[in-house]
């Protein structure tokens, strides 16, 4: 017994890949010319997670519509110490306020206000905790991250110690600053 097999002409995609980059390059082209190019403070709550009192301004939650798609940019509040955490590193942190260490694979690092610090990208991350030095005048800092950096480094993070206030939930907390901020 012979079969006789029919071919059939597949038929053509209804997009090239040129189509897919092209409008998929316009609409991040649309949204960073349109989004949100000021994030104001008023309504953004203060929370308090295993690392420490942040105020989150860009986040995954909130990049449909930023003008800066990726990026991660939150304040840090710290009385005494951070969590301890480890994660591949690529951040900046720009410390608003305060004076303090940072212990990076065991070494430590001065800063105070005004001082930027750059936890640096290593394979396998590199386990950092921050520390405030003045008991009566909390550290206060702006964290920038870009994720896609992050997740194309495989990024992983783990938390290896809890901050003091965390009660083991996160939660939005009033903010701790004298002003409405």
């Amino acid at each position: 017994m012979e079969r006789a097999v029919e071919r059939r002409r597949e038929a053509e995609p209804l997009e090239t890949f040129s189509d897919i980059m092209n409008r998929y390059m316009d609409d991040r082209t649309r949204q960073m010319r349109e989004g949100m190019v000021v994030v104001k403070g008023e309504g953004i709550s203060w929370e308090q997670n295993p690392m420490s009192l942040i105020k989150p301004y860009l986040h995954p939650a909130n990049w449909d519509k930023s003008g800066a798609p990726g990026w991660m940019v939150f304040r840090h509040y710290i009385k005494k110490h951070s969590g301890k955490h480890r994660h591949q590193g690529g951040i900046g942190i720009f410390v608003l306020q305060g004076k303090g260490y940072t212990m990076v694979d065991g070494v430590r690092y001065d800063w105070e206000e005004d001082d930027l610090i750059i936890i640096p990208v290593v394979p396998n991350g590199c386990e950092h905790e921050h520390f405030n030095l003045d008991p009566s005048k909390p550290a206060e800092w702006l964290a920038f991250i870009y994720m896609p950096i992050l997740d194309a480094l495989g990024n992983e993070r783990v938390q290896v110690t809890l901050n003091p206030d965390y009660k083991g939930a996160s939660q939005r907390v009033a903010s701790p600053l004298p002003h409405a901020g």
